[in-house]
């Protein structure tokens, strides 16, 4: 396998993350996403993915493109273990929380966008931080809700689950680390997130979200 990524792509991270949870070997192929104006630009690196984003994964002469579409990809072609376990119900519940994330969060506050903020509409650096936050915050609060939703549906007195669905991480805990790196990146207010920082804890004390972490990639400035 063959995954271009970069190290603070956080569609990127979540394919690795994914990738190490299932003890799949494959070669980073780093895009610089800034450098140059952006390898991703580069008619080379077009071929690959014609829209010009992070990750892409090669595999079995296939080139797969979208971090949630790859990660399905990978649970059905390598299910141990399973990201997106249990019932129709519990799956559905696990893609909610993950597309919260990859869907209403990350898009509008992703590098491209936050680059035409600035070259097209003229906003200050602070500006686009207040833009980046109030979208992250939110969206992360909506979160945090979603999780304690599920609590309430929990057996009376039954402990908290250890991460968003259960003792093993799935598909929404392979979206939220990276989030949360990048909301602590840019100093979100993220303190009242009781359950988010919990979940997030858990999941970082394991050595495959650790070695997917950005600064543990070959790339990493």
């Amino acid at each position: 396998m063959k995954l271009h990524t970069y190290f603070r792509s956080s569609a990127a991270y979540r394919v690795r993350i994914a990738l190490n949870l299932k003890g799949l070997a494959f070669d980073a192929l780093p895009v610089h996403l800034v450098r140059g104006g952006g390898e991703q630009h580069q008619p080379d690196y077009r071929a690959v993915n014609p829209a010009g984003l992070v990750p892409a994964l090669e595999d079995r002469g296939q080139v797969f493109t979208q971090s949630l579409a790859i990660i399905e990809y990978l649970d059905e072609s390598h299910p141990e273990p399973l990201l997106l376990p249990g019932d129709a119900v519990m799956r559905a519940r696990i893609r909610e929380l993950a597309l919260t994330i990859a869907c209403d969060i990350h898009p509008i506050n992703n590098l491209r966008v936050l680059q035409y903020l600035t070259r097209e509409f003229g906003v200050s650096d602070e500006q686009k931080t207040a833009w980046y936050r109030h979208w992250v915050v939110s969206g992360l609060e909506a979160v945090e809700a979603l999780l304690a939703a599920r609590e309430t549906l929990a057996s009376p007195g039954a402990e908290a689950d250890r991460f968003c669905f259960g003792d093993t991480p799935t598909l929404a805990d392979v979206c939220l680390v990276p989030q949360l790196y990048n909301a602590r990146r840019f100093k979100c207010p993220v303190d009242h997130l009781d359950r988010v920082l919990r979940v997030v804890e858990a999941c970082e004390a394991l050595e495959a979200f650790r070695l997917a972490a950005p600064e543990n990639q070959p790339d990493a400035e």
